[in-house]
């Protein structure tokens, strides 16, 4: 042992005195170092681990929060075609208001007996644009008397639609037949639907920490529960769903004003939810989320995995790229408490379903088909309805017809305003419809649900085009020129509300 320590000792010393304690000193450092690489690891490790195992975990518990409710039975198989998904391309979300008042956090508000069931107050179609650069909220005043399904039938042909208030569709059918009657009124597909209740709205709201609205005058709404000062407010849920509910002692008493104020609203969330950098703080986000989970039914597609891929795709959209528009309306003759949708209303629809910005050219129909036509115009019968609201269109349309040799054409009003122009057949007549449809730019050409015989059936709506002349026409005289548009005259404007605008304006 002693030879031992000697012989360490000269070895340690053949390199100079105190190297052999640096060198010692050295490697118990690493060592030590080693040990707490080894346990930071482990705690890094276990901090991972943790993290995904509560995402998991939170991502099963507000996912099982929603309510699921499959409509595809109410919506039925006649539905327009997708423009788009949650992965690419423009995408439709209906948002809906239930004034349901049963459940926790909904019993306040009085029992709904004066009309008992479930309304949909506010309806809002949110338009995300296929670039994923804007996004567009479109309000549906509750008010609006429009074609809708009998008893809400998915199966119902268009035609044999009843016009009623747009929020017995709730009431009715629940989100399902709402669905049905938008997309049969507009021919926009509908990806998903999301309803929030009393409770659901007054809980994100608090989750945001309240949210500041400005009103120019007092409100004092009993039914609504809602009393405030003229002024700038933050406003707790409670308040916040009194504040959105206030109606008939505001203004006008209109739904169309409280649509104003809504939207007003809606803007100042969006600003809140950005300054308070939402997304970015993962305490404030899982509370809001937990708030916005344990009140809402969607479809079965749209979970947290769909919600959380658009979250992501519209990340870089600010304020000013949000805008909130009003389906433009004007009085319905029938009752003047109700609205029916003006013809600009048509203006939007079309700027939805061709995802054009609000406002831009609309394109120049293309022809319905390219393929040679094969029936000569005079061995075809033809009936032209007019059901664009335009007195005279169909006459129009009829002369236009008649002088490049269209035998039997004759002329009809409609039951309804439509939109777009429609060439219907039935039988073996598919052929004779495509020589007629090819004077309509841009028709949709269909087999009718009803027998037709051998005539051929147009129906001329708001925006559909003027006749033009088709390849195999007969005769040399020149078309007479248009007079009458289809989109009759009217003083409505679409004012579109951005959600930058000061809450004040």
């Amino acid at each position: 042992m002693q030879d031992d320590e000697r012989a360490g000792r000269g070895e340690l010393e053949e390199h100079g005195p105190g190297s052999g304690t640096r060198a010692a000193m050295r490697g118990q450092r690493q060592a030590r170092s080693q040990r707490r690489r080894r346990r930071w690891i482990g705690v890094v490790g276990a901090v991972a681990a943790l993290l995904v195992v509560g995402m998991v975990g939170t991502y099963l518990k507000l996912n099982g929060n929603i309510d699921r409710l499959d409509v595809s039975d109410m919506v039925g198989e006649d539905r327009p075609t997708p423009a788009g998904n949650v992965s690419s391309g423009p995408l439709n979300i209906l948002l809906i208001g239930s004034d349901v008042r049963t459940g926790e956090g909904n019993e306040s508000y009085g029992s709904g007996d004066w009309e008992p069931g479930q309304h949909s107050d506010t309806n809002i179609l949110m338009h995300i644009s296929g670039d994923r650069k804007s996004v567009t909220m479109i309000s549906i005043p509750r008010d609006s008397m429009v074609p809708a399904p009998v008893d809400c039938d998915g199966d119902a042909p268009e035609d044999q639609w009843r016009v009623h208030q747009w929020n017995q569709n709730f009431n009715t059918g629940g989100p399902g037949c709402v669905i049905r009657t938008l997309e049969g009124n507009t021919d926009v597909f509908v990806n998903h639907f999301a309803v929030v209740d009393f409770s659901g709205f007054k809980d994100m709201v608090d989750a945001l920490g309240g949210v500041p609205v400005c009103t120019p005058f007092d409100i004092d709404d009993p039914k609504a529960k809602f009393t405030l000062a003229a002024g700038r407010h933050t406003l707790d849920g409670e308040q916040a769903l009194g504040y959105v509910r206030t109606r008939k002692t505001v203004g006008d008493g209109s739904d169309i004003q409280r649509i104003k104020r809504q939207q007003a609203f809606m803007s100042s969330v969006a600003q809140k939810a950005t300054d308070t950098k939402l997304l970015l703080r993962p305490d404030k986000l899982l509370r809001f989320l937990g708030a916005a989970t344990s009140s809402l039914q969607m479809d079965p597609d749209f979970g947290l995995g769909p919600m959380k891929d658009i979250a992501e795709s519209v990340k870089g959209i600010g304020v000013d790229k949000i805008q909130f528009v009003t389906v433009p309306t004007q009085v319905y003759p029938k009752d003047p408490n109700r609205v029916e949708w003006a013809p600009e209303a048509d203006q939007l629809w079309e700027s939805i379903r061709s995802d054009r910005e609000l406002g831009a050219p609309t394109p120049t129909p293309s022809p319905s088909s390219t393929e040679p036509l094969t029936v000569s115009p005079d061995s075809i019968r033809v009936e032209v309805v007019n059901s664009s609201g335009v007195m005279g269109l169909a006459k129009q349309a009829v002369a236009a017809l008649r002088v490049q040799g269209f035998g039997e054409v004759v002329s009809s009003n409609g039951d309804a305003v439509v939109k777009g122009a429609t060439v219907e057949y039935s039988g073996a007549n598919e052929e004779a419809a495509r020589t007629v449809a090819a004077a309509f730019p841009g028709a949709t050409l269909k087999e009718s649900r009803t027998d037709l015989g051998q005539q051929v059936r147009v129906t001329l709506g708001t925006g559909s085009p003027d006749v033009v002349e088709v390849p195999n026409r007969l005769g040399t005289e020149p078309l007479p020129k248009p007079t009458l548009s289809s989109t009759p005259s009217s003083s409505v404007t679409i004012e579109p509300r951005k959600a930058s605008d000061d809450i004040c304006s």
